[in-house]
């Protein structure tokens, strides 16, 4: 698997995420962002239990 970074918020604390990067092997994306643990905003979305959610502004 290669991965490519595209792009970081640059204001982002200790340069940490929100992180783009892109699988060339997979054609696909992964996002690194803030994990949503909000209950009440979970409650309103229909999440598998394989998945997360994730918040990237």
């Amino acid at each position: 698997m290669a991965l490519y970074l595209l792009g970081k918020d640059p204001d982002s604390p200790n340069n940490g995420s929100p992180t783009l990067y892109y699988d060339d092997v997979r054609d696909t994306y992964l996002f690194q962002s803030w994990k949503v643990t909000d209950e009440a905003r979970l409650a309103e979305l229909n999440v598998p239990d394989h998945e997360t959610v994730i918040e990237f502004p």
